[in-house]
């Protein structure tokens, strides 16, 4: 859909942005340019300074206009809020501000309506949109910001659940969808979750005579982000652990667990093809120590990889929080409310 005003993107457009050497205009970016580095349409760029006064500073007739960098950052800023959920209009008055500039032309102002405060629901729909806009745009900035408000506003196991799966699930429907397109969106985005995940687990880990918890995805399985989800929350809990990460070997799960005796040995698979029946099953049996002391894991399976027939001697987790409760029990907690894992 055209939203410059049936006004066709053709010669006209393409000549009065082709550079002209040796003048003045020649400093700063011009329209396609810039709209290749903020990833949105040379379109939308139009429609931003005809509607609300977001146009560059300096334009001469008969050459094609160029953004100054004061000018893109005010385009930069009108994105960025735009994404977050924040309406055009209020979006560019805050980015006019920002440079100080007035604009052009009148800038539509949104009704006041009277409001009540959004409930839960409604702000994380709002979120997984401008999460997914951004990442659509390939607005990398962007996409850390939004990942990381969403984890300090409601704590890391809310903002999985609720922002960051259903996005990801989004994006991979859309790639599906689409064929081979997307698919750097994807990539971009599950990227900067893991980072965001990363910087999460900062908690120091007291000392403990328990061993660490092991944390591994089964072999073949490549998806590891839920269970860099799963370190994470337990990384601020302060609870020990071994995160081996993705497509880990059979013998090499099985001779960490018998050379540490984890309370709990959690494993990962992301679809049918990877679950291990045999190696759950095998884990699950598993027992170290002398005669009359011998210890054994609390085996967890988790993700949709497990689906069907529940493994004799292991639990399944739905969800983060889940994982967490039942981690909590194994390691013999008080129940307390005010901890995720606990509720």
């Amino acid at each position: 859909m055209d939203d410059s005003g049936g006004r066709p993107e053709g010669r006209e457009d393409q000549a009065r942005e082709r550079p002209v050497d040796g003048g003045p205009e020649d400093a700063g970016v011009s329209t396609g340019a810039l709209a290749r580095r903020l990833g949105v349409s040379p379109t939308t760029l139009r429609t931003w300074d005809r509607r609300y006064g977001l146009g560059p500073a300096r334009r001469e007739p008969g050459h094609h206009r160029r953004w100054s960098e004061r000018d893109v950052a005010m385009v930069e800023e009108m994105g960025r809020l735009t994404a977050a959920g924040v309406p055009p209009a209020e979006a560019a008055h805050a980015a006019l501000k920002l440079t100080g500039e007035e604009p052009s032309a009148p800038v539509p102002r949104p009704r006041r309506a009277r409001r009540t405060r959004p409930s839960a629901p409604e702000m994380f729909v709002r979120q997984r949109k401008g999460l997914a806009r951004a990442a659509t745009r390939l607005d990398a900035s962007a996409v850390q910001e939004l990942l990381t408000t969403a984890v300090e506003r409601h704590g890391l196991v809310d903002a999985w659940q609720e922002v960051i799966t259903p996005t990801l699930h989004a994006v991979g429907r859309k790639w599906e969808e689409a064929g081979d397109r997307y698919v750097e969106v994807e990539h971009l985005l599950s990227w900067h979750v893991s980072r965001t995940l990363h910087r999460c687990a900062t908690a120091p880990v007291a000392p403990s005579a328990a061993a660490p918890l092991i944390l591994a995805c089964v072999p073949g399985e490549q998806h590891s982000l839920p269970l860099e989800a799963l370190s994470a929350a337990l990384g601020e809990l302060g609870v020990p652990q071994r995160m081996f990460g993705a497509a880990v070997p059979v013998e090499a799960v099985s001779a960490a667990a018998r050379r540490t005796g984890p309370p709990v040995v959690f494993l990962w698979s992301q679809s049918r093809s990877t679950a291990s029946v045999p190696l759950a099953r095998h884990l699950a049996d598993l027992r170290w120590g002398v005669r009359g002391a011998r210890g054994r894991p609390v085996v967890m399976l988790g993700g949709p990889g497990w689906a069907g027939p529940a493994v004799r001697g292991t639990l399944r987790p739905a969800s983060l929080r889940e994982a967490l409760a039942q981690i909590a029990r194994a390691h013999g907690e008080p129940h307390d409310p005010t901890v995720p894992w606990a509720t």
